[in-house]
């Protein structure tokens, strides 16, 4: 009997083993950005814009997660040429299948479609890729994957636990190009939970659309990532594969679920939505001014230490250093660490004001990244800094969903100001982990315009009744006060003496998680 059971064992981890090696290199084809599309409707509009401010960008700041999805789906039903989509997550639900339907329709139309994700969650969508991979005008690729297609999550576990070096760097980059005239990029991912679509929590975000410069250098990024070691086709990988037959029934398919998404509550919710007039995130008003997009290498998660050069820190550091009066920063996993906690002290010492957004305990999705943030809130109250923690909503109305009504929000907006001059937004979390393990980028901007748009969001969701004011209590007790947290809930202010909106289990959890030394990979 041990004998059979040790052969087993041996047979099992030798099964592991293989499964576990990283995937072969591949011969691929290539491929550069299409030049900018001349001649149509948009592509005239967006270069008379641009005509009008040289050497400028122009946004305009999605803050609707509705609008975030429409401006999308208009961007892939306008295209003419070329479609370049780079994601970290792109899901199987409703709008991910309603954005898939809108691509294949380009394709379609003779539209090149190039579509780059990373693996960490791709197996939930993988048929869906395979299958669109089969159209002759649709390119998806797998960035740093997995050694098999569709890995159980046992292999998955078996996986990191053996390559845990590579796979625990992702690419969290999220740009979606359309015919090299105009790309959107922030903090949404694709999916429901980004476009307020989700039957759960809903995210609160932040993207830019871009014209102008910018946009050829987000191309470049893009270039750079395709056409890395580390982004594989979805057809290189072992096993049987979509053919035509499976691309003719996708097509019905989606093209089922978008006249079924076309027909529910949140569709119909959106519409009524959709404002008479120009504002920050509709048709109307474009912000301008000069501005970079900043992109981390591809070759940072290859990286055995830090290295600076192939990352965006210094370039935002560069802009945070330069503040003199105000520094407003939005993250929703906050861990400035040691050195990140010495450095706003360094500044409020200067005379900065500082606040920051971050989520509270009931609206993080992640508590083990509460825990590693709460390490840092005492000594950033007693340093000045002005802490505000999103409130999850739970109970509030909430926009109709696919399916129903979602039950809370979260916050998933990354975004820095600074003297309400220049702006941040991006895929960056302020956290070791998107500075050193992932890779990020973001747009930075000089717009006294735009930043002014980002203030009112920032200071629109700390009011009272969106968010929880975390604060010192000078009542004599030890290190310098009692932490309390201050809201509006029901018209009335509260007062909370512990992290409000959970359970004592919840606030247990957490003290223990702290206990764990891994805050390098938060």
């Amino acid at each position: 009997m041990r004998y059979l059971i040790t052969m087993t064992g041996l047979a099992l981890l030798t099964l592991a083993l293989a499964a576990c090696s990283p995937p072969a290199p591949v011969v691929k084809q290539p491929s550069k950005a299409l030049p900018p599309t001349q001649g149509t409707p948009a592509a005239r509009y967006v270069h008379a814009e641009a005509d009008q401010h040289q050497g400028e960008s122009g946004f305009r700041l999605l803050m609707r997660s509705t609008n975030a999805l429409m401006s999308r789906v208009s961007l892939a039903d306008h295209a003419k040429h070329s479609l370049d989509l780079q994601y970290y997550i792109f899901d199987n639900d409703a709008t991910g299948r309603l954005m898939a339907q809108r691509l294949l329709a380009a394709a379609d139309r003779g539209v090149r479609v190039r579509l780059l994700v990373d693996d960490i969650n791709a197996s939930k969508s993988i048929d869906l890729f395979d299958a669109l991979d089969t159209h002759p005008n649709i390119e998806v690729r797998l960035f740093n994957p997995f050694a098999t297609k569709k890995p159980s999550l046992l292999s998955k576990a078996a996986q990191f636990m053996l390559d845990m070096h590579r796979l625990n760097r992702r690419m969290h980059n999220k740009s979606f190009i359309a015919d090299a005239n105009v790309a959107i990029i922030g903090g949404r991912n694709i999916g429901d939970a980004y476009f307020d679509a989700g039957e759960n929590t809903n995210f609160r975000d932040l993207d830019l659309i871009a014209i102008g410069p910018v946009v050829q250098q987000a191309e470049h990024a893009f270039d750079e990532y395709w056409n890395c070691a580390a982004a594989y086709p979805v057809k290189a990988f072992a096993g049987k594969h979509a053919d035509h037959y499976d691309l003719a029934k996708l097509r019905v398919e989606l093209a089922h679920d978008a006249r079924k998404f076309a027909q529910s509550d949140y569709a119909q919710a959106t519409l009524s939505e959709l404002p008479n007039g120009p504002s920050a995130d509709r048709p109307g008003k474009w912000f301008w001014g000069p501005a970079t997009l900043v992109a981390d290498q591809p070759a940072k998660i290859e990286a055995s230490s830090d290295q600076p050069e192939l990352r965006i820190g210094p370039d935002i550091k560069a802009m945070t250093d330069a503040t003199q009066h105000e520094l407003l920063l939005i993250s929703p996993y906050f861990i400035p660490g040691d050195r990140g906690t010495a450095y706003l002290d360094a500044l409020a010492q200067r005379g900065v004001t500082i606040k920051v957004l971050t989520n509270s305990l009931a609206s993080d999705d992640e508590p083990i990244v509460y825990a590693g943030y709460s390490r840092y809130r005492r000594p950033l109250l007693e340093h000045g800094v002005q802490l505000y923690e999103l409130q999850p909503a739970t109970g509030a109305p909430q926009p109709p969903t696919v399916g129903g009504t979602s039950s809370g929000v979260s916050l998933h907006a990354k975004a820095i100001v600074v003297d309400r001059q220049k702006v941040f937004i991006g895929s960056m979390n302020m956290d070791a982990r998107s500075k050193l393990l992932n890779t990020e980028m973001g747009i930075i901007v000089d717009s006294p315009a735009l930043a002014e748009a980002v203030t009112t969001f920032f200071d629109t969701a700390t009011q009272p009744q969106y968010a929880y004011h975390v604060t010192l209590k000078a009542d004599g007790s030890a290190h310098g006060g009692t932490m309390q947290w201050q809201a509006t809930e029901h018209g009335k202010p509260v007062t909370y003496d512990h992290d409000p909106g959970v359970t004592t289990t919840r606030r247990v959890e957490v003290q223990m998680l702290k206990l764990l030394p891994v805050e390098s990979l938060l």
